[in-house]
C-alpha cells in the first residue's frame, strides 16, 4: 500500500485547474511550502533546482516539479506565478481554496498549520512538513527525500528511479499504460515506450 494517496484539486500559477490526472505521463517531484518562508522552502527549492539540472536535460525533461502553498489565504495564483518565475522556474505553483489545500495536504500526508509570530509579514508563519515526494508516469508513489539529504545524495537515487523504471520498461516490454502529449513529450526517458 502506498504511504500517500498523491492526489489532489488545485489551481496552477496561469489560473488553469489542474489535478494529478494533468500530469500524468511525467514524473511528478511534489513539495509542499508557502511564498513567506524563509528559510526551509528557498533551501529546499533551491536545492531540487540543482538536482535537476544534474541529472542531465533528458531526465529532467521528463520531471514536473510542482510546488503546492500552504498558504493560500496569501498564495494566490499571480503570488505564485510571481514567485516561481522570478526565483525557480522549473517549478510549478499550485493554490486553491482552504478546502483544496486541506485535502492535497491530507493526501500527501503533509502537516500545516499556522502559526502567530508578530515579526514575520502579517504576523504569521506556516510551519509544515519539509518532504519532497516522487511519483512516476502513472502517479504511483515511488520514494520521498526529507530536509536533510543533499543534492549529491538525491541526484543517484533519482537517476535510479527513472533508469529503473526504463529498465523493468524494456524487460517487461507491451504497451504503455496511458495515452497522452506528455509522453510523447518524453518518449523512452519517462519510462514509457513510443507509440509503435
Amino acid at each position: 500500500m502506498s504511504p500517500i494517496e498523491g492526489t489532489f484539486n488545485l489551481v496552477d500559477h496561469d489560473g488553469n485547474p489542474v489535478t494529478e490526472q494533468t500530469y500524468r505521463g511525467s514524473w511528478m517531484m511534489v513539495f509542499f511550502g508557502f511564498t513567506h518562508c524563509e528559510v526551509v522552502c528557498p533551501r529546499a527549492l533551491s536545492r531540487l533546482s540543482s538536482v535537476l539540472a544534474e541529472i542531465g536535460h533528458e531526465r529532467a525533461q521528463c520531471i514536473r516539479p510542482l510546488y503546492i502553498t500552504v498558504d493560500p489565504d496569501r498564495d494566490t495564483p499571480p503570488v505564485m506565478k510571481q514567485f516561481v518565475e522570478s526565483r525557480y522556474p522549473r517549478f510549478t505553483g499550485l493554490t486553491g481554496t482552504t478546502e483544496q489545500i486541506e485535502n492535497a495536504k491530507n493526501a500527501f500526508n503533509v502537516f500545516a498549520r499556522p502559526k502567530a509570530d508578530a515579526a514575520a509579514p502579517d504576523g504569521y508563519v506556516v510551519p509544515h512538513t519539509a518532504i519532497t515526494y516522487l511519483l512516476d508516469p502513472t502517479g504511483t508513489y515511488r520514494t520521498h527525500w526529507t530536509d536533510t539529504r543533499d543534492v549529491v545524495e538525491i541526484v543517484p537515487m533519482l537517476t535510479a528511479e527513472i533508469d529503473g523504471l526504463n529498465r523493468a520498461r524494456d524487460v517487461l516490454g507491451g504497451p504503455r499504460p496511458h495515452s497522452s502529449a506528455q509522453y510523447e513529450a518524453c518518449g523512452d526517458t519517462c519510462g514509457t515506450p513510443s507509440s509503435p
